[in-house]
Formats: C-alpha cells, sequence, structure tokens
C-alpha cells in the first residue's frame, strides 16, 4: 500500500472516531483466535489505539482450546451436548483456572506490554454475571440471567481496558461456565455499547461456507435468520449470529463478525468504509 492509499484511510477514520468518542465497545476475542501470539498483540495494539481515540472498549474473552488442553492433561475427555460443553463440578475447576487463570491473565499481560492498563475479571466478580444452569445434563453450563455493570464501569472510568472471563455466579455464588459469545453479547446490551464485535478465526458470514468468494459485507436480521433456518450458516458460526441478533434486540447498534487473525481487524472493520468483516444491520 502506497503512502496515498494509507493516509485515505487515516482520512476515512476521522468521522467514525468524531461517532464513536465516548461510546463503549464490547469486543469478544475468541478461544480459537487467541492462540497465535503476534495476531493477539495485534489485536491487543489495535484495542489501545480504540482507546487512546475516545472510545471506551471492554474484552471478553473465552478459552475453549485453553480448557481442552487442561482437561487431556488432567486425563479428563471433552463431552459436548448439542454443542456445549457438559460441565460437571471437575470439570468447572478446570475451566475456571484455565479462563480466569491462564487466559486471562495473558490478555492483561499483552495490555501491559503494549504500554496500556488492563484490568481482569471474572463474570463473578462483583457479581457482573448472575447465571442459572441450562439444564441438569449440562451441569455447571450455564446462561447468563442479570449483569451488572459497576465494576466494568469504575474500570474504564479510570482508565483501564477491563478483561472478562465467560464465568458468571448462580444464585450461591457457585461458579458456572458460560459461552463466550453470550456472555459478550449480554454485556454489550447492559452496558448500551455502540458495537459489539466478535472476533474468529473466520473472515465473516458467507451466503455458502463453501465459497469463500460469497462473503456478506452487510446483512440483516431477517437474512441471518434465513441462513440459520436453512442450514447455511456454518456450524461454528450459529451461535455468534444468535448472540449478535440477540444484542441487537436489545439496542446495540452494531453487530460485526471479524477474523481476529487479520492484521488490524478492528481498525478497518470500525473505521473505514468498506470494512473488512460482516455486519448486522437493521433493516
Amino acid at each position: 500500500m502506497d503512502l496515498r492509499a494509507q493516509g485515505e484511510i487515516l482520512n476515512q477514520a476521522l468521522p467514525y472516531i468524531q461517532q464513536f468518542h465516548g461510546q463503549t465497545f464490547v469486543i469478544k476475542y475468541g478461544g480459537s483466535a487467541m492462540r497465535d501470539p503476534t495476531a493477539m498483540n495485534g489485536v491487543i495494539r489495535n484495542v489501545l489505539l480504540l482507546q487512546l481515540v475516545g472510545i471506551r472498549p471492554v474484552l471478553v474473552h473465552g478459552g475453549g482450546p485453553e480448557i481442552d488442553r487442561w482437561i487431556e492433561r488432567m486425563g479428563g475427555k471433552k463431552v459436548v451436548l448439542n454443542g456445549l460443553r457438559v460441565t460437571d463440578d471437575d470439570t468447572m475447576e478446570i475451566v475456571e483456572m484455565a479462563l480466569a487463570g491462564r487466559a486471562n491473565k495473558s490478555l492483561v499481560a499483552e495490555v501491559h506490554r503494549a504500554g496500556g492498563k488492563g484490568i481482569g475479571l471474572s463474570g463473578r466478580d462483583g457479581a457482573l454475571f448472575i447465571g442459572e444452569p441450562i439444564s441438569e445434563a449440562l451441569g455447571r453450563a450455564g446462561r447468563i440471567i442479570q449483569v451488572n455493570t459497576e465494576v466494568v464501569q469504575l474500570a474504564t472510568n479510570a482508565g483501564f481496558v477491563p478483561i472478562v472471563c465467560s464465568v458468571a455466579a448462580d444464585a450461591e455464588g457457585g461458579a458456572l461456565n458460560v459461552n463466550a459469545d453470550t456472555a459478550a453479547a449480554a454485556l454489550a446490551s447492559a452496558l448500551g455499547a455502540a458495537k459489539l464485535i466478535l472476533l474468529t478465526d473466520t473472515d465473516g458470514v458467507y451466503a455458502n461456507p463453501t465459497d469463500r468468494s460469497t462473503l456478506l459485507g452487510r446483512i440483516t436480521p431477517a437474512e441471518v435468520q434465513a441462513l440459520i433456518s436453512s442450514g447455511k450458516a456454518d456450524g461454528g458460526m450459529v451461535p455468534k449470529l444468535e448472540a449478535g441478533l440477540q444484542a441487537l434486540n436489545d439496542g446495540v447498534d452494531g453487530i460485526h463478525l471479524v477474523n481476529g487473525g487479520y492484521p488490524n481487524a478492528l481498525l478497518l472493520e470500525v473505521f473505514t468504509d468498506q470494512g473488512i468483516g460482516t455486519m448486522i444491520v437493521r433493516g
């Protein structure tokens, strides 16, 4: 890219920076997209640049691969039911250790290495996420029924980037394993976020998942529902699309699905006219 093209990108960014100054972006960083240290560094630098221009970024993360690795090391076996991890008490201990410990603190450390201020939070901290078990068969796998945003707002007001792992507390204070996409959507809704950005390991939503030339830059809720109902939506993308639709219904203005491994994906999606991923828009 020559200097003129770079200059045009910077010029395109100005109205978006003005529009979103002071607004909250909730960014979900997927477990699979977190495995590349170079990509992680790039994502964190993008997050800190968003903060520098006046946006309030909040990072929510999963950590499926990290959980799988620790379960295997402990001699256990991953069990999935209807696309969700069956989480008995022993597995829940591993989930919380992997998410609130290793995965969360590696992201906090990356923020500090890049010159920012990060603070790691579990959904149990400050009663941020209150949940309930989904079913007896799924054990400690849960859904969020209440979000208390005080601890996140205190952190952002103090200039920190909150980094939240997707563990919730039940009515007795016990831990629940919550899908990170739905946790990010619930937090974005509760914070009144301008955007929910789901970083994943694919480029976005395709009209035909087997044809990479069919990437959809913009898509409406009705079109999302049609893709899901017809079975054309990639299986791993369905929970993200459903979480995005819920956040859109709850008042979040823009939902973006972006490849977190693409260099500067956040900046290109948010600050350029064309973007590089898929945006779900109303009507």
